[in-house]
């Protein structure tokens, strides 16, 4: 499945509520990142607190471009909980953290205006 980037593409194809109800997109702290030098593209190995239901969970995100690793520790992000995890090479992804492109491509996390409890669902 391609995903298109473009802010100019028409939107995806209509799906039901039931449907959007099956991606569980949560809140969660970011306790570490680290560079992810074996990735075939420029990312970072994230470890991500979601609370006491869902736990600590891996992450792979490229999003170099934007973030630094000392940025990216103690902020909030959003992703999505309930995809199966991925093998990026020796690191397994439990998670897809979420973000929007810039104007050039690069990722912008996706984070709450507010403060919320970690493990929050997304509606």
């Amino acid at each position: 499945m391609h995903i298109n980037h473009d802010p100019a593409a028409p939107a995806a194809d209509l799906i039901s509520f039931d449907d959007f109800l099956k991606v569980d997109i949560r809140v969660g702290r970011v306790l570490s990142a680290e560079l992810f030098p074996e990735a075939r593209k420029p990312a970072y190995k994230l470890l991500i607190d979601f609370g006491p239901s869902i736990g600590c969970k891996r992450s792979s995100a490229q999003i170099t471009e934007r973030y630094q690793p000392d940025m990216l520790v103690g902020r909030t992000i959003a992703a999505v909980v309930n995809f199966p995890p991925r093998q990026i090479g020796k690191f397994v992804s439990d998670v897809l953290t979420l973000g929007f492109p810039d104007e050039n491509g690069c990722v912008v996390l996706f984070e709450p205006d507010f403060q919320v409890p970690i493990g929050g669902r997304l509606f």
